[in-house]
């Protein structure tokens, strides 16, 4: 995620890992998804009448918007949680970041910066939107974050003071959105099932990692994704901020555009992730146009693609995944400074889909 709207820019990304026969075979014409999918051609398969059950907390929807809700100022838009869209399924809060000590977060509700919020309506807006039948979740990390979470002992810390800010807050759990290499595969899957065996099935678990972090499955943000599959909630991948980068076919696509979104897709849904865990993260700024911005229309039609098989652009995948939990938008706050037109648009066609 981004703090304000300073831009970097990655070099070529590597997907040689999940470039192997078997994940190339995805970008041919005429394979049908197991499971019962919808084949190229669009016809139905005999098994297609009951839709996927989507893996991850169960009262998150099938398919869901996920929204990032800033505790800072930027230039957007200054909105209580309470404010927030009711397109957006599952809102993360950001930020914690690092406490006192190597592995523990800590969070303080940004009261000054945010017109007077008291933490006490924080907490209520959060009860407010949870009886709406959304999530609130704590994100970890963010552009800055320094949380690091790489031997036995940051993990319990990072365990124990995650778990700590959940029950303070009230909050349905966490994501994962460490941008400066601050974990390892290894220890935050340690640190994570530590969480979910404290609260459960309905802990919802998210991660965004930047669109180079899901370039191979030797990543310590895709083993840790699938480490934590059995209750993994969703994957909401940064799609910008990138420049170009290889798809699942190995041909390379510029961010921006329909196949970029869906050949990168592409390599997390073969790459062993479940269809309902993978979501197209962007971002609602209209003002980062040269970071990757993307016009709802456009990641319309990406989801359409991936789920339907319909409005692809050059890169067409061999089955649909019609279970594709759904998308992401950085930030709310951005999003409210226009209108809402970004969630007004995706959010309709996410609860759409089939």
């Amino acid at each position: 995620m981004r703090h304000a709207s300073r831009i970097r820019r990655f070099t070529l990304g590597t997907a040689a890992a999940v470039l192997a026969a078997g994940m190339l075979g995805a970008c041919t014409s005429e394979q049908q998804e197991p499971g019962g999918g919808v084949q190229a051609g669009g016809e139905k398969s005999s098994a297609a009448a009951k839709p996927p059950k989507a893996l991850g907390a169960p009262q998150v929807p099938r398919h869901a918007l996920t929204g990032y809700w800033q505790n800072f100022r930027n230039g957007a838009a200054i909105e209580k949680l309470r404010d927030v869209s009711d397109a957006y399924d599952i809102i993360a809060v950001s930020f914690a970041d690092l406490a006192d000590q190597r592995g523990k977060v800590g969070f303080k509700l940004d009261t000054g910066g945010l017109g007077g919020y008291q933490v006490a309506e924080f907490k209520a807006d959060i009860k407010a939107k949870q009886q709406a039948g959304k999530s609130v979740i704590i994100s970890v990390g963010g552009e800055h974050g320094k949380v690091e979470v790489d031997d036995g002992e940051t993990a319990k810390r990072f365990a124990d003071s995650v778990h700590a800010l959940i029950t303070e807050y009230g909050f349905d759990g966490v994501d994962i959105d460490t941008e400066n290499d601050g974990f390892s595969a290894e220890y935050m899957t340690r640190a994570l099932k530590d969480l979910h065996g404290r609260i459960g099935p309905k802990l919802v678990v998210t991660m965004a990692p930047q669109t180079k972090d899901m370039q191979s499955t030797d990543s310590d943000y895709f083993k840790t994704a699938l480490n934590i599959k059995d209750f993994l909630t969703v994957v909401n991948t940064q799609f910008y901020n990138s420049g170009s980068m290889k798809g699942c076919d190995g041909k390379v696509y510029q961010q921006g555009t329909v196949d970029f979104l869906t050949s990168l897709a592409c390599i997390q849904l073969e790459g062993g992730l479940d269809p309902s865990q993978v979501g197209l993260g962007l971002p609602s700024n209209k003002r980062n146009k040269n970071a990757g911005y993307v016009e709802p229309a456009v990641v319309n039609k990406a989801l359409d693609c991936l789920t339907r098989g319909t409005n692809c652009g050059t890169f067409k995948p061999a089955k649909t995944y019609p279970g594709l939990r759904g998308a992401m938008a950085w930030s709310t706050n951005w999003d409210a400074k226009d209108g809402h037109a970004w969630s007004k648009s995706v959010g309709a066609h996410v609860r759409s889909l089939p």
